[in-house]
């Protein structure tokens, strides 16, 4: 259900970052919040048509980026608890929005009041310092004691959130949640279950040490994604 009768008005704004089929705005509305739509230049339709078969014979629906995040955060409510939400952001439901249905959730922000990057630049920047080793393993104990169902860890995926004397203080996952496994995660037997986390944390592991060794080599920056589009400092409202 939908929060409002008119429209929200995004198109007047720039979005703060972009994925491979969803743009991401601040809510104007509320600064601690993000909203994030479908990019028009990328219809449910061509989701559809880049899927190989079986896969392109399912429903538009079943690839609505949105309606599947807004699923899988109300599963982690329910069956993870509130804990969960320390390493995940946060979903407020939807709204109905100029650039179409907009799915709200919590926007990650440090003491400077800017957007926090990506584990992707922060790890370019700053390299696996004491402080960011220490949040790697807080993530990866949260997958294991929840067994938290997920896609693959990805560094562009993540972001850090840092004190105000920029020591990281926590990891926060805002994409790439849920299985993508036909069977639900929650009903695989627990020692599937615990294999299949292990896998994911050994190659999240993997892509940290690879990104830090292309960086320590001088090596250039890996694509685009993990770059803000913009830093975001709005006043608080």
């Amino acid at each position: 259900m939908t929060q409002h009768m008119t429209p929200l008005v995004l198109a007047g704004q720039p979005p703060f970052a972009q994925g491979g089929h969803r743009l991401c705005f601040v809510d104007p509305r509320d600064s601690n919040r993000c909203i994030k739509v479908r990019r028009p230049d990328y219809p449910l339709s061509a989701l559809r048509r880049d899927k190989g078969f079986p896969k392109n014979l399912r429903p538009l629906s079943s690839f609505d980026d949105n309606a599947e995040e807004f699923r899988v955060l109300q599963q982690f409510q329910r069956r993870l608890g509130d804990s969960v939400f320390q390493h995940v952001s946060r979903c407020h439901g939807f709204v109905d929005t100029d650039l179409g249905p907009g799915l709200m959730s919590e926007l990650i922000r440090n003491p400077d009041g800017l957007i926090a990057p990506s584990l992707k630049l922060r790890l370019w920047h700053s390299g696996l310092t004491p402080d960011l080793e220490v949040a790697i393993n807080a993530l990866s104990h949260c997958w294991r004691e929840l067994l938290v169902p997920s896609r693959e860890l990805l560094l562009h995926n993540i972001v850090v959130q840092t004190d105000p004397q920029d020591q990281v203080v926590r990891l926060v996952v805002v994409d790439g949640l849920g299985s993508p496994l036909a069977l639900p995660f929650h009903w695989l037997p627990r020692p599937r279950r615990v294999a299949r986390i292990e896998r994911l944390l050994h190659r999240f592991r993997q892509r940290l040490q690879q990104l830090d060794a292309l960086r320590t080599a001088g090596g250039d920056f890996p694509g685009l994604r993990g770059h803000l589009l913009h830093y975001g400092q709005e006043p608080q409202p």
